[in-house]
């Protein structure tokens, strides 16, 4: 499995299904991956931006994950699911043992795909489920791991059927975890949801961030006020609207300069900069350092 985002370098590891089992989806023990990366001379911890699904659990030990720049800390019970188009980097994989279930995004059901809103760049990177829902967890990838290991006694259709079942029910019990004391990237679970005018607004951001960073702009196409954008942002996100469009593009900039070997000018020209110069400026006021120097850093970074 080596899909990545369109004009993306490739991911580092590949990720490829045995035979037997059907394409669009791996599960692996975190030894095995050990194992191929040293095979294939891969540096894990370089930044890579697969076009796959990662679904991570750690069962001994712990492992620190950047996803996004953003370090997390994977132990015992937690679960990283990273998505098609952010950028991971793996820390030392020698002090964790665990699994790690990688998948194309048509290989779950339809139903679960809308039922989860399976490529929703905004979902929480980790959660740490508790009570029930951790266990409900653990012997959902234990079935899952075990079937996906058990090619052969299955006719092949069959086989990919009951695959296909069981990522489902892991996901969907992942995007719903039902212990009262969950907790989700170390907030509440059960915050207040975001409005409709903010989850319209963050939707636009999405699709447009590259076309323009104006808040009128937005508040146009939505029928809104700026001064309504930047309140509903600001009760939703805790910034204004100007800054959260403005964290969307530093982000994709991030995520080109880890991953790519653009020069500054395309990457400028990509996210709708009139110049390098004033792509530069923008960065440095916002990243608090030039373009070139943050893709120094994050690929000499060592976690």
């Amino acid at each position: 499995m080596n899909r990545h985002a369109p004009g993306q370098a490739d991911p580092g590891i590949i990720f490829a299904a045995p035979t037997g089992t059907p394409a669009g989806l791996e599960v692996i023990s975190l030894a095995a991956l050990r194992a191929r990366a040293r095979a294939r001379g891969a540096d894990l911890g370089a930044p890579q931006r697969p076009g796959f699904h990662q679904i991570l659990t750690v069962a001994r030990g712990a492992l620190r994950q950047t996803v996004d720049f953003t370090g997390h800390d994977v132990e015992r019970d937690s679960w990283l699911w990273t998505r098609p188009g952010q950028v991971v980097q793996w820390g030392d994989l020698a002090g964790a043992e665990g699994t790690l279930i990688a998948f194309e995004r048509d290989f779950p059901g339809a139903a679960t795909v809308r039922t989860v809103r399976l490529d929703d760049p905004h979902a929480r990177v980790l959660r740490v489920p508790g009570g029930e829902a951790a266990t409900s967890l653990r012997v959902a990838a234990a079935h899952l791991e075990h079937e996906f290991h058990s090619a052969g006694r299955l006719p092949r259709d069959a086989h990919g059927a009951v695959l296909r079942h069981l990522l489902d029910v892991l996901v969907l019990r992942l995007a719903h975890p039902d212990g009262s004391d969950s907790r989700v990237d170390g907030s509440d679970s059960r915050a207040t949801p975001p409005s409709e005018t903010f989850l319209r607004f963050r939707a636009t951001v999405e699709r447009d961030f590259a076309h323009t960073r104006r808040v009128d702009d937005y508040a146009l196409t939505l029928g809104y006020s700026a001064r309504t954008l930047s309140r509903a942002a600001l009760e939703a996100a805790g910034i204004g609207a100007k800054e959260f469009i403005d964290r969307r593009v530093i982000l994709e900039a991030k995520r080109l300069l880890a991953h790519t070997d653009l020069a500054a000018a395309h990457i400028a020209d990509r996210l709708g900069f009139s110049s390098a110069t004033n792509f530069a400026k923008y960065f440095h006021q916002r990243a608090g350092q030039p373009p070139i120097a943050f893709r120094t850093a994050v690929r000499g970074r060592v976690d």
